[in-house]
């Protein structure tokens, strides 16, 4: 829930951020977390004591200890947490708007800030009228072979009711793309972009699928 943000200039101007590489998180989609580093563990502390908002964003490049960061992230609100018994995080962030990287923050904290810019993405804080353009059965007959040829499945019923936001945005940040896939999708501008996109994207990795596909990224 997007706790009645309605303008770009409502949300922080500074925001910590969780770097995670073939993850992306999107307006109102959900992406649960499992948290374990203490760097991380320290910014969800201090995310649960204030507004609870954290950016996930992807590095660019190799893994290493502070990684240059992509232009384009999206912040969540923290909506669900969990402690376990030993000491990880479950938590779920549900997306709220994207950004682009201002700056990024000279801090004293263990975990990275950056200075947000949420208006080139403000469109994101208003749920999108139902399109009664979206093609659905295309967008579908390109997604069957896609998991097909994974040894992957959905919940078809679902898939076909399900309004085109939930199904789209769900399907970008939950398939294992590469990375700079994943990128492109995040930075669609709009809904019909992503739509446009994704389905592009299925048809090209239907034809020509990777054998070393990412797993799920869990920090």
């Amino acid at each position: 829930m997007a706790q009645g943000y309605v303008k770009a200039s409502e949300l922080p101007q500074v925001i910590p951020v969780f770097p995670l590489p073939g993850s992306i998180l999107l307006a109102r989609g959900q992406l649960p977390l499992n948290v374990f580093e203490p760097r991380y563990l320290n910014m969800v502390d201090d995310a649960m004591a204030g507004d609870r908002m954290i950016g996930l964003i992807q590095p660019v490049g190799a893994a290493g200890e502070n990684p240059p960061l992509t232009r384009v992230g999206c912040a969540g609100r923290i909506t669900s947490f969990a402690e376990t018994s030993d000491g990880r995080y479950l938590i779920t962030l549900t997306g709220v708007c994207r950004f682009a990287v201002a700056t990024e923050m000279q801090v004293r904290t263990p975990y990275r800030q950056v200075r947000a810019d949420f208006l080139p993405y403000e469109s994101d804080l208003r749920a999108p009228d139902p399109d009664e353009a979206f093609d659905r059965e295309p967008f579908l007959s390109a997604l069957a072979p896609y998991l097909s040829g994974r040894g992957l499945d959905i919940d078809w019923d679902t898939a076909r009711a399900a309004p085109q936001e939930a199904l789209v945005n769900s399907l970008a940040m939950g398939l294992p793309f590469e990375a700079p896939e994943k990128q492109a999708l995040l930075e669609a501008l709009t809904l019909t972009d992503r739509e446009a996109a994704l389905t592009a994207l299925l048809r090209i990795e239907a034809i020509a699928p990777d054998d070393d596909e990412p797993g799920p990224a869990m920090q």
